[in-house]
């Protein structure tokens, strides 16, 4: 197998993880409602330690379930929002096809998700205190920018490297057969 064959398989691999992670993350945006309530109520079992050991995240879990439960009895077309967050990323999970076909072509794909990966962060920095998001709950909201860029960071280094090789391989004149 060559170099290239290799390297073009293993940036196909990061790139299923990432959509499937962007397809995981999208379609949990759907059920908000019934997630928050199994959540609650798994953290609040008899057996857990949370309530006694974390109060502040069992609070926060129990005032958003609440905050859904009253949105979704009193005015459920604001869920429709929710809807679209979820809509967004199956969206930019179907983007990430294009490098999976042809990896060099579609690099401003990688990069536009680094930078989108970037822009969690102000956003989380911004718009939580805002709307009255704990401080905590943002780093974990800009944690998903922290993580999401490492894949990309990888993949992009490995289509320098395929980028590379290409020009490489075509900058080497074929080899032309000896007259006979």
């Amino acid at each position: 197998m060559s170099e290239r064959h290799a390297l073009t398989r293993r940036i196909r691999r990061w790139l299923v993880l990432f959509i499937i992670c962007l397809v995981l993350s999208g379609l949990t945006a759907f059920p908000l409602v019934t997630e928050l309530r199994w959540a609650e109520d798994l953290l609040s079992a008899s057996a857990s330690p949370v309530p006694e050991h974390v109060p502040g995240l069992m609070e926060w879990i129990t005032r958003v379930r609440e905050g859904l439960d009253t949105v979704d009895r009193e005015q459920p077309f604001l869920l429709y929002g929710t809807d679209w967050l979820a809509f967004a990323h199956l969206v930019i999970a179907v983007a990430f096809y294009g490098p999976y076909r042809d990896p060099v072509r579609n690099i401003w794909v990688i990069e536009f998700g680094m930078i989108a990966c970037a822009g969690i962060i102000p956003l989380a920095l911004i718009c939580g205190p805002i709307r009255g998001i704990p401080f905590w709950w943002s780093v974990i909201d800009m944690s998903f920018g922290v993580f999401g860029v490492i894949p990309l960071l990888i993949v992009r280094r490995m289509i320098k490297r395929l980028e590379g090789l290409e020009q490489a391989a075509a900058a080497t004149p074929a080899s032309v057969p000896a007259s006979a």
